[in-house]
């Protein structure tokens, strides 16, 4: 059980501790960069909540754990890489203009952990609080999923930390995505001499793109979008190998399982052409009936905060498919994820970070 001395939230110390993690730069991907990024997180968990901040080692590098002791209640839910490369803070450094705060990560999602350190500094005691900052959200979460799902299972309820919805709206609702590549084999031959000789790769994605942007139904939220396509080697060559990327939105496992169905059924329309379907819709959907408890405490806390589904997937999509009460969005009011134009509106972080202060403790007394 871990207790210390409360402190009003302090948009200076919010903003402080905001900067100390925007300017070690922690892209996904790079585990030296993130080996830093987590330990100044966990030096400033500690200096904050107090207690100690595990580092759990990992290929993608490490994720970041803290628990107030006690049984697990609520895990507040977050991730320290950014999708920005390293030397983005030379260009776009750390600044506060006009109200707003700009540099890489401070939207998605550094500005919502500093948030919810802040928001938990003003508890005295943090029995039953468990904090879980991943590494490799931007990436898939493939180092991280299971760490999540085991310590979601064991609190009964996730408060995620991505950035608030246009307007500072809570995220109910996402769907679920993933990634699909498909492979395509042919027969290299001279374009010139004999064509006929080879079976062109490309032609045969041709093909395969026009099946694949098929399997949407806009009219109940999937959506199947052919994103990157290559063949060839040189003008001259039929060629024999090509590839076609595909990003999936889904609403509903249904459609999960048929968009994934759909995919392993696809057959080459050019004789002797051979394909190779690899992928899946990773992050499940997070129905909204997961988030309606919590943001019925929220909206208690905070009226007139909206709720709101969106396409994008985070790791509540991970605690919300296991039927654990997740509710996202609960970080940073701002807007430009991954983009150039990231801001964080600073006259809106004291209100987020007494949210959590307030959700958390309506959670531990249910």
């Amino acid at each position: 059980m871990i207790t210390h001395t409360a402190v009003p939230v302090s948009v200076n110390a919010m903003l402080a501790d905001l900067r100390a993690l925007v300017e070690i730069e922690s892209p996904s991907g790079d585990p030296t960069a993130l080996a830093a990024s987590a330990k100044a997180l966990a030096q400033i968990l500690e200096n904050r909540l107090g207690g100690q901040a595990v580092l759990v080692e990992g290929e993608a590098g490490p994720h970041v754990r803290w628990s107030g002791g006690g049984e697990p209640k609520v895990l507040i839910l977050g991730h320290h890489d950014t999708v920005f490369p390293l030397g983005t803070l030379e260009r776009r450094p750390f600044l506060i203009e006009e109200g707003r705060v700009t540099g890489p990560g401070v939207f998605d999602m550094l500005g919502g952990l500093v948030q919810a350190i802040h928001g938990l500094a003003a508890l005295e005691d943090l029995t039953g609080v468990e904090i879980l900052v991943t590494c490799d959200e931007e990436n898939g979460s493939h180092t991280s999923r299971n760490l999540i799902e085991e310590r979601a299972r064991a609190c009964g309820a996730a408060l995620v930390f991505e950035g608030a919805a246009e307007g500072g709206g809570l995220k109910t609702g996402r769907k679920g995505c993933g990634t699909f590549e498909v492979l395509i084999t042919g027969r290299a031959s001279h374009a010139g001499l004999e064509p006929e000789a080879g079976v062109n790769a490309l032609v045969e994605a041709a093909h395969q793109v026009l099946r694949i942007e098929a399997m949407s139904r806009p009219e109940v939220g999937t959506t199947v979008t052919p994103t990157i396509a290559s063949a060839g080697t040189q003008s001259n060559v039929v060629p024999a190998e090509a590839s076609v990327f595909a990003d999936v939105r889904v609403e509903t496992a249904d459609e999960k399982d048929r968009i994934e169905a759909a995919f392993a059924a696809l057959t080459p329309h050019l004789d002797e052409a051979v394909i190779e379907v690899r992928g899946s819709v990773g992050r499940p959907p997070m129905p909204q009936t997961a988030a309606t408890e919590l943001f019925a405490i929220a909206s208690r806390l905070l009226p007139g905060i909206e709720a709101v589904a969106v396409g994008g997937g985070s790791d509540g999509n991970f605690t919300a498919a296991l039927g654990v009460a997740t509710l996202d969005g609960l970080g940073a009011v701002g807007g430009g994820a991954h983009a150039d134009h990231e801001y964080l509106l600073v006259d809106k972080m004291a209100e987020r970070a007494n949210l959590v202060t307030g959700l958390v403790t309506a959670i531990r007394t249910a």
